[in-house]
């Protein structure tokens, strides 16, 4: 161990003493972000970013796990993704799929997919759905693995399984609108009985929420990072804790 690293595992040693565990956020969405810019400035190729993204994503929950954390929803694609090239994305979809058998494989995790499967391919989602069948039981932090995942996208199938839910029970459109709710709705969101992120971290310094997670993050609590994704450190998480405890949620009071 060189000096550096000391002085780097004294310090977040320090910043996690610190940590007021009564105040470290149920759930926490992270938008992995930077990957491959992480790989063009040491030279690498863009699966080569995306590998070591992957990489980082056990350190990350097992920061969650000492922290008390509960959920934790990992964007891994969005449905913009898909314009990317074939070359990049094929492999990209390798590396998710291997992510998502390791995540069900570890033991500690319940994978939970939110996103469309229909827009994957069928070998994707055979994964998904086995991860989320192998995990179902597990008592450990809920995964929320975001796959095809885009936050309009979400809205709209929700009310899509909204409209279809009533429809097979012979309501009426007159007597939904007198009971549709913003809690009718969030019953039929990807994330429908879990608790809205209270903090949403993203990466690699840009400053916008992409989509990601509409409809939950009405409340949420932002820690934009300058760091890319594949170089966040656990002091990184650590200070993104610190911050969300130091706020003051007034939900509009």
């Amino acid at each position: 161990m060189n000096l550096r690293d000391l002085v780097y595992g004294l310090y977040a040693r320090r910043v996690g003493g610190r940590l007021d565990h009564d105040q470290v956020p149920k759930h926490i969405g992270v938008i992995l972000d930077g990957n491959r810019r992480w790989a063009k400035a040491s030279g690498g190729s863009a699966v080569q970013g995306h590998q070591a993204g992957a990489d980082k994503i056990s350190e990350l929950l097992g920061w969650c796990s000492e922290t008390d954390v509960e959920v934790v929803t990992l964007w891994l694609l969005s449905t913009d993704n898909f314009d990317r090239p074939e070359a990049e994305l094929i492999p990209l979809l390798g590396i998710i799929e291997n992510t998502v058998r390791q995540l069900a494989s570890d033991g500690r995790w319940r994978v939970h997919h939110v996103g469309t499967l229909d827009l994957l391919p069928a070998r994707t989602q055979t994964v998904l759905k086995e991860a989320e069948e192998a995990t179902a039981g597990v008592e450990g932090i809920i995964v929320n693995v975001a796959v095809g995942y885009g936050g309009r996208q979400e809205i709209a199938d929700a009310v899509r399984s909204l409209l279809l839910e009533h429809s097979s029970r012979g309501t009426t459109f007159e007597e939904l609108a007198e009971v549709v709710s913003t809690d009718l709705i969030s019953e039929h969101l990807y994330t429908r009985g879990q608790p809205d992120p209270d903090l949403v971290i993203r990466t690699s310094g840009e400053q916008r929420l992409s989509g990601f997670m509409l409809w939950q993050s009405a409340h949420s609590e932002y820690y934009f990072c300058e760091v890319f994704w594949p170089a966040f450190r656990k002091v990184d998480f650590l200070r993104a804790l610190r911050d969300y405890a130091a706020r003051h949620r007034r939900y509009g009071a």
